[in-house]
């Protein structure tokens, strides 16, 4: 068994953090993809000079996915509390197909 799964990170322990993740990455998409084992989050920039690149693919089991769209409804919540309502914009098309 995965020792993650034996013990979860105490709340409040220390995380490290790798230099080269640090500044972290823009993703104006996400694709998500399920299968019974496993949810695939892939974060997407878009844009229009170029097409479509995968940022970063996060996998996730079911039960981790539930639990981080309850931390993130909460934290939106709270969000929405200190800084007003967050407005539901249309999305955006997607961009033109480059021609090589």
């Amino acid at each position: 068994m995965d020792d993650s799964k034996k013990h979860p990170p105490a709340v409040g322990e220390a995380i490290h953090l790798p230099e080269e993740m640090r500044r972290g990455v823009f993703a104006n998409q996400l694709i998500i993809a399920h299968s019974r084992e496993e949810f695939v989050l892939d974060y997407v920039f878009r844009h229009s000079i170029g097409g479509n690149v995968v940022v970063s693919r996060v996998i996730l089991t079911p039960e981790h996915a539930k639990r981080m769209l309850k931390a993130l409804q909460e934290n939106l919540q709270n969000y929405e509390r200190s800084f007003g309502v967050i407005q539901d914009t249309p999305a955006a098309p997607p961009p033109p197909a480059s021609r090589h």
